[in-house]
């Protein structure tokens, strides 16, 4: 059901032969890239015609608008199941804990007497926020997308969900009801590559948004590519990945378990276990066979998922070289299942968002750890952030200098300047001072 890949034995490459070695989901952007072109163009030209017509496409639903009426959010709400509102409730309070915290504030440095820098955080003016809703219909991304940005302070937000011919063209109704809780009342029926090109460019109906943000498939992923430098993006996100950091001690049920989690997701979706313990591997491989069994979305997406070149049990000859593999495969999802589990996570480096102990899940950032789901997939974690309040801020540095403060480093600015060959540069400081050099 799952492969190995049996590292032992060999000193371990580094880089990317390392990464080389390990578990990855096909994911061509850049093929994608040429088909959403003429759809994101097509909406740039027609705007909402262009929707409508992909809505009816992509979707199967004739819609007369994109734009989801209030009343049909506030109907959404009302019917919600109290069990799934309080559900959601709570996760929207744990996640303003979280990410209210993040919020940064405004610092004035002196550089020197009469010199300041000022550094001040301003939020974008207007987000567009993407929650998918192919396979599965994710609320919590409402709650992972929406919260950040309201905490930063965005003043427009508007979100965008694929239209569902269940639900008479509207996105799902989970979607909705989500949107009323977090007081979002701009929504708007349009999934994949054409509702980024909607925010990117704006339409009749939606205004242009400055940032786009939220997972989706490939199209969505390619549309953000197409649109970066004109608009914000948050990440690519490619499929989902758990990777499992796990020693002897780990619970080969609830590494099974978790593995099974992420692999539900999709039949892209990435299971990584790298363990110094070959019974663990084992026991892990055995016990995933009653439990995909028990549960659901077994033959469309957990069997092709385990299967997958993307998902691999990687054997190790210790933690120290586990260690070394979970940074260089930088998973989007990593658990520490070993002893002395928070000493271990304390030294990962590469990772969207670490999981520690038995008792801390994936699933619980899913949903309600109150950390953010947005996450880098693809090893972009080496280099990139999850979704937080800092995605929706912008650091504005205020200089301000007096003429002496100014007068006692022009020396060093025109020196520069014309190391630089640019003596223009100087000429604006002398400029002030009579065309002469104050002395030092």
């Amino acid at each position: 059901m799952i492969s190995r890949i049996d590292l032992r034995g060999d000193t371990l490459p580094e880089g990317g032969a390392l990464r080389d070695l390990l578990p990855r989901a096909e994911f061509d952007v850049e093929a994608a890239l040429e088909k959403v072109r003429p759809i994101c163009e097509d909406v740039h030209h027609r705007g909402t015609a262009a929707l409508i017509e992909y809505a009816q496409k992509f979707d199967g639903v004739t819609l007369s608008q994109i734009r989801v009426p209030v009343e049909a959010i506030d109907a959404a709400l009302a019917g919600l199941d109290p069990a799934v509102r309080a559900a959601l409730e709570e996760s929207i309070r744990r996640a303003r804990i979280v990410h209210r915290n993040q919020r940064r504030t405004e610092h004035t440095t002196q550089v020197v007497p009469g010199g300041t820098v000022t550094e001040k955080w301003v939020p974008v003016e207007r987000v567009g926020l993407y929650a998918p809703g192919g396979r599965s219909v994710y609320p919590s991304s409402v709650v992972m997308n929406v919260v950040p940005a309201q905490e930063a302070g965005v003043e427009s937000i508007a979100l965008a969900s694929p239209p569902q011919a269940e639900f008479d063209g509207l996105p799902h109704p989970t979607i909705l009801a989500a949107c009323a809780l977090l007081g979002v009342d701009e929504v708007y029926a349009a999934g994949g590559a054409q509702a980024v090109a909607m925010f990117a460019y704006g339409t009749e109906e939606c205004l242009p948004a400055n940032m786009v943000t939220g997972p989706g498939n490939i199209w969505v992923a390619a549309a953000k590519r197409y649109f970066t430098g004109k608009i914000g993006i948050d990440t690519e996100a490619g499929p989902t990945e758990i990777a499992v950091l796990a020693d002897s001690t780990a619970d080969p049920v609830h590494v099974a378990a978790d593995l099974i989690s992420q692999a539900e997701h999709d039949p892209l979706a990435a299971a990584v276990l790298v363990t110094d313990s070959e019974e663990l591997a084992a026991a892990v491989e055995k016990e995933l066979e009653p439990q995909v069994a028990a549960t659901k979305h077994i033959e469309d997406r957990i069997k092709p998922a385990l299967a997958g070149r993307q998902s691999a049990v990687v054997l190790v000859d210790s933690l120290e070289d586990g260690l070394k593999v979970v940074d260089a495969y930088g998973a989007e999802h990593l658990e520490i299942q070993t002893a002395d589990a928070a000493a271990w996570a304390a030294r990962v480096r590469n990772a969207g968002a670490i999981f520690v102990g038995p008792w801390s899940p994936v699933s619980l950032g899913d949903y309600c750890a109150g950390s953010n789901h947005v996450l880098p997939t693809g090893g972009c974690a080496c280099h990139s952030s999850g979704l937080s309040v800092q995605s929706f801020l912008r650091g504005i540095h205020i200089v301000d200098y007096t003429r002496d403060a100014l007068a006692e480093v022009t020396h060093h600015v025109v020196t520069l300047a014309e190391a630089e060959d640019l003596p223009a540069h100087g000429a604006a400081l002398k400029a002030r001072f009579g065309w002469k050099v104050p002395q030092a």
